[in-house]
């Protein structure tokens, strides 16, 4: 499942700096030039017309002359590494090319540009809650733990065992099964829960009734690690993260904890052992569900 990636190219940023194996080059400084290439999802700030849904192009051209004047570095390899992981630090940034141009380098012979180019992509951790109620509910969840695998910039690591569940709140429907994939991706949490509701869509999944039967439910639940504090926490109402009810859920707990015994949710702030979690919460609706072996 591809997508076209947009990009943001700030190209030609100049500043004086002191990089360079050699004594004079550390004393007299020269001029070093980058450019920046990011990879991210313009949809949604083309259809806002909001900053907040893009990059903002002028703090990272700051942040690249803060870079280059700096503290002295031997290689410019290592000063584009470090552009490069700067940058990636942005929300919504997935991936980045960063090209450093040493054109005064002191190479002996005539020539027009020293370049080195590094490329980085985002590497997060992220939980997606599954569940379905309707239809044949597990070649339902079987095939969207593929159809998770096969998005662009996602890599399923582990899913859980199913584990079957009563429904909880809403009109009277038939018992759910539910599950938790993890995966590592380089989408941006808002890019990566749209391409969640892209697979529910792909399932029939319709939107009409709160807390209603449906053929795919898929939640983004933590996108992040909260124990270095890497973890997004969002309250936009369209992307609210960590999800707000996951630890309250025995259904997202359960198999989260068979799936990684070792999680934590950040829960009112702090980062909290799921296993703790488990100890909370009314277990009497959640029971062992059928053998399964989903392949990705």
């Amino acid at each position: 499942m591809s997508r076209v990636t947009d990009r943001i190219v700030l190209q030609g940023v100049s500043a004086t700096g002191h990089h360079g194996v050699l004594d004079h080059e550390k004393r007299d400084g020269q001029t070093f030039v980058v450019d920046v290439v990011m990879d991210l999802d313009l949809a949604p700030a083309g259809r806002s017309d909001d900053l907040a849904h893009t990059v903002n192009y002028a703090e990272v051209a700051g942040d690249v002359v803060r870079h280059i004047e700096g503290e002295p570095l031997d290689l410019i390899e290592a000063l584009a590494a470090r552009i490069a992981e700067d940058t990636l630090r942005r929300p919504l940034v997935e991936a980045v090319e960063v090209t450093v141009h040493k054109p005064q380098a002191p190479v002996g012979h005539p020539f027009t540009d020293v370049q080195v180019v590094v490329r980085r992509e985002r590497r997060v951790p992220a939980v997606v809650a599954m569940g379905s109620n309707l239809g044949d509910s597990r070649s339902t969840l079987e095939a969207a733990v593929r159809d998770l695998a096969r998005v662009e910039g996602v890599r399923v690591t582990a899913v859980s065992p199913l584990v079957a569940t009563d429904p909880v709140g809403g009109p009277e429907q038939p018992d759910y099964l539910n599950a938790i994939a993890l995966v590592t991706t380089r989408l941006a949490p808002g890019t990566l829960l749209a391409r969640l509701h892209d697979i529910e869509a792909a399932h029939g999944r319709v939107r009409e009734t709160r807390w209603g039967a449906r053929t795919l439910d898929l939640d983004l639940v933590q996108y992040g690690d909260p124990v270095d504090g890497t973890d997004t926490v969002s309250d936009d109402e369209h992307l609210l993260l960590p999800h707000p009810r996951a630890h309250e859920r025995g259904f997202v707990l359960a198999p989260w904890h068979l799936a990684d015994p070792a999680a934590y949710l950040r829960v009112e702030g702090e980062p909290t052992p799921v296993e703790q979690l488990l100890g909370q919460v009314d277990l009497g609706g959640v029971r062992p569900s059928e053998q399964w072996r989903p392949t990705w």
